[in-house]
This record gives structure tokens, sequence and C-alpha cells, in this order.
């Protein structure tokens, strides 16, 4: 049994003294401790390395101390299985030198073993849960397959994903079926993840606010949707869209457990569009946690009486930024704790 289990009962939506508190990309380059074995081992083999991935999702829950784990890893981890190469260069990101743009390319993708592509990702796992020694619950993740076919197609990261778009809109049957192969690994990916010990999983949509309402439901949330219902017998399935207020009525008649909110929509707005029947995750400004510490424990507290304290998970509107001092992510976390204390 979990020791701290306020985060699941959240995500069940039961009745909790208290709601529970973490930070997306919570284990990683804020800390020193991350940063000293980003120094010595490039990203992947961080990822690829069981006890590196271990040791970088432990660490903040020794130092931070929030209520769940998130297990180190990335979202391309999966186009990487399916034979897309892609490569990270420091200080801009992914990079995919051969991008997507024909039908015959897509062909070649294909939809991989687990065991043998990703089982280090299943090992990392295992060995978290290990340290973590049922002291909070661990969280699995995957990139919705809207937001790694951006990668996919675009090359790179961008501000508008405009290759991307043009693709599904000049090449739809091709696209289609890249998005098909992208959820059909990424649904095996998360039922191994589940079998291997995490206790919940997140998708996340960063790039589906890119998408118009009507494209979003054909481009991404389709696809959502479909590994929401294969996941949501064996697990509960978090669905964060950044910039996608637009789809929170629709997400909130799908099986997820949970809607991540970003800090562009207000919680009043998300619970109306929810119909206030749903555990919300979110959704303080990142850059709110450069704010003065004071001023982060009274906006934190502001922020739990607006979404109330029952079916709500306190997070970020999205990951925490690298210059975030230590003790303000510190003051975000004992924030919650001293809720209504």
């Amino acid at each position: 049994m979990i020791k701290n289990d306020l985060f699941l009962r959240a995500l069940k939506g039961e009745t909790v003294e208290r709601p529970p508190v973490w930070m997306m990309r919570q284990a990683g380059r804020y800390l020193p401790e991350f940063r000293a074995l980003r120094d010595k081992y490039d990203f992947f083999t961080r990822c690829e390395t069981p006890e590196l991935a271990a040791e970088i999702t432990v660490q903040p829950i020794r130092i931070v101390k929030p209520d769940a784990a998130i297990l180190f890893s990335d979202i391309l981890v999966v186009p990487r299985a399916m034979g897309i190469h892609v490569e990270l260069k420091d200080n801009i990101g992914p990079i995919i030198p051969d991008p997507i743009r024909s039908m015959e390319q897509v062909e070649k993708v294909f939809i991989p073993n687990i065991e043998e592509r990703l089982g280090y990702v299943m090992d990392a796992i295992k060995l978290t849960k290990e340290m973590l020694n049922d002291e909070v619950p661990l969280i699995g993740f995957a990139g919705s397959p809207w937001t790694i076919f951006c990668y996919a197609v675009e090359g790179k990261g961008s501000k508008s994903y405009d290759t991307a778009k043009g693709f599904c809109f000049s090449n739809p049957v091709a696209a289609h079926a890249l998005l098909q192969k992208i959820t059909d690994t990424t649904i095996l990916y998360l039922k191994e993840k589940v079998k291997s010990g995490v206790n919940a999983v997140q998708i996340f949509d960063s790039w589906g606010g890119m998408l118009s309402p009507t494209d979003y439901q054909e481009f991404s949330w389709q696809y959502i949707n479909q590994i929401v219902d294969a996941l949501a017998e064996e697990t509960e399935v978090i669905v964060f869209g950044k910039g996608c207020w637009f789809a929170l009525n629709e997400m909130s008649k799908s099986k997820a457990s949970a809607l991540g909110v970003d800090w562009t929509c207000s919680a009043r707005n998300a619970r109306y569009l929810t119909g206030g029947n749903i555990t919300l995750q979110g959704n303080f400004d990142p850059s709110r946690l450069l704010s003065p510490i004071p001023t982060i424990k009274k906006m934190v507290h502001e922020m739990i009486d607006e979404f109330g304290k029952d079916k709500y998970i306190v997070n970020l509107g999205h990951g925490i930024l690298p210059n975030i001092p230590v003790d303000h992510a510190k003051a975000f976390v004992e924030a919650v704790k001293e809720y209504n204390q």
C-alpha cells in the first residue's frame, strides 16, 4: 500500500483533507543535483540507463517533497522506438534530421515490440518503485499522438507547427496513418508501464493548442481518446492539453480520471466547462514561481480556494522552468501542505 495516497484519492474524486501537489518537469533542470548528472551524461543516456532515470525521478521527492513522483523519461523515446531518428541538441531541443513528409516515409514507421525497444523504461520503473519504497505514487507518461506527430513532421520545435498542420491538411490519409501508428504504439507502451508498476499515467498534449477546435477533434482528441479508452480499465489517466481549454467539455465526457489545465484558463471556467464532476489539475503559471515566496504561498492558497480542495490536484500550468530557485519550488509544495492547517 502507498503510504501517501492523497494523489490517487484525488484522482478517484474522493474527499481529501487537502489537495495533493506535484509539478510537471519536477525531475529536472531547476535542481542542482539534476544538473550534476546532466553534465556527466547525455540526454538519451540518462533516459536509457535505469539507474540514472530512477535517481533523477526520486531527487525531487527527497528535496522538494511533492505527493507524487513522475518517471524521468521523454516523450520522444516513443518515435525513436518506432524507427524515427531523433537527436537532442543542446540549447536547441529535439531534432529529427529526416522529417516525415510523405506516405512512403509513413509506411517505414513501425509499431515496435515494446519490450525490445523500450524495455529500459520498464526497468527504470521497477527500480524507481524500489527506491520510492511505497512512500508516494509513481506517474508514467507519454506524449499525445498529435504532439509526437508535430516533432516527427516539423523536424524540430516550432512556434506554430505550420509544416505539421500543412501535412495534415494537404495529405490527410498519410497524416492519419502516422497518427494511428503513434496511437497504437502509445497504448502498448503505457500498458507495459502499468504492468511494470506505475500508479497512474498522464498524456501530454503540448501542441494541441496549435489546432482550431474542429481540427483538434480530428487530429488530436480522437487519438487521445483511443488511449484513454484502452487504459481506463487498468489505471487512472490524466489528460493535459496545453492551450486546449476549448476541448475541456469534450474531454470531460471521456473516461479520463483528471484533466490538466494551463494558466490561461481560470478555475471557474475550467469547472464550468467540465461540468464540475471531474478532477482538475493545474494551473499555476510556472513563471509565477519567480515571485517572492510570501506571494507564491498566498497565490497557491487563492488557487486552491478557487478550484476547491476536492477533485483537485495542485500543479503548474506547464513544466517548471530551469531558472526557478529550489526554495521557491519548495514553497509552492509547502503552501499546499499548509493549506487549512
